[in-house]
């Protein structure tokens, strides 16, 4: 049950990093705000500048509460140094790098095709997460299982407003949207096998400060046209916000993978695109059709369901 907790739990900061970058590339009606947002176009440069300012204030965040929540967190890093733990540095590095690729390829994906699109493509990741666990863990999943996240994705399609279906984008866009949602089982497939030599801390801290190394070098190569005409001050506070819940969407999630396993973490939190639009509508308004409701309910049952046939 602990695992469903945090997972769950993960899910809700998810919904809120995505409101968030939503707010960023687009202008909403932000309740006890007003009309705010638009502050960058959905462009290649303009997504590594977002991951870069996300790290660069979420990775010193996260070295301060990790070293509270797991002290040795540091003598784990520099334990990774040492020639007899390659494999840990392996996974360790797999994980920065397949972090960096699933985030970069969604962000490019967003700025392509209509975002709800993007993320519910995205949130195929599930698929992919069970069949690498079958392949590299030796955890087949069950019919029923596969009975429930076909409902997911069902339930999640559903959510996505009908207008955007018919939408500009191209099938380039559709294409990334996908490769993030492989990118991120590979994350979660490696973080559950690297469990087996580094805290879920250490892990998600590495991860992150590795993202952070990765889009500087894209930024250095790929510089973003004149970042003088940029809105700094609001681009800073939404990048905060955006550091602080993702860190402890990750850091909630990858530790959910450590009692439930990488599969079941996976469907849960193919329930994101549902629990975004329930959140959009609090949060900024976005208005709700009847199918969109039937979709979230669907959702809803589903991993309500999961608990029962886990």
């Amino acid at each position: 049950m602990l695992g469903f907790i945090l997972v769950l739990l993960s899910s809700v900061f998810f919904c809120i990093q995505n409101v968030v970058v939503r707010i960023l590339f687009a202008e909403q009606t932000l309740i006890g705000i007003g009309v705010t947002g638009g502050f960058l176009t959905p462009t290649l440069h303009n997504s590594f500048l977002l991951l870069l300012l996300r790290m660069v204030l979420a990775v010193p965040l996260m070295g301060l509460l990790a070293s509270r929540l797991h002290p040795p967190i540091w003598k784990e890093v520099r334990r990774l140094a040492h020639p007899s733990e390659r494999r840990a540095l392996g996974h360790a590095i797999a994980g920065g790098l397949l972090m960096f690729t699933y985030l970069a390829l969604l962000y490019v994906s967003i700025g392509l095709i209509a975002t709800a699109i993007a993320l519910t493509l995205f949130f195929t990741f599930p698929i992919f997460t069970a069949l690498l666990s079958w392949r590299f863990l030796g955890q087949r999943p069950s019919a029923m299982q596969w009975g429930i996240m076909g409902c997911i994705m069902v339930g999640s399609a559903l959510t996505i407003p009908a207008e955007q279906w018919s939408g500009g984008g191209n099938w380039v866009g559709a294409v990334l949207g996908v490769a993030s949602g492989v990118a991120y089982a590979s994350y979660t497939v490696n973080a559950q096998k690297s469990f087996d030599y580094l805290n879920p801390l250490t892990y998600t801290w590495l991860s992150f400060a590795l993202t952070l190394l990765f889009s500087a070098a894209c930024l250095v190569v790929w510089p973003v046209a004149h970042p003088q005409d940029l809105a700094w001050t609001p681009i800073w506070i939404w990048s905060l916000i955006s550091g602080i819940v993702t860190f402890a969407g990750h850091m909630l999630f990858n530790s959910g993978i450590k009692h439930i396993g990488a599969t079941l973490a996976s469907m849960l939190g193919s329930a994101n695109p549902a629990l975004t639009v329930v959140l959009a509508w609090v949060a900024i308004r976005e208005t709700l059709a009847t199918v969109q409701l039937l979709g979230v309910g669907i959702v809803t049952a589903s991993v309500a369901s999961l608990g029962r046939f886990k």
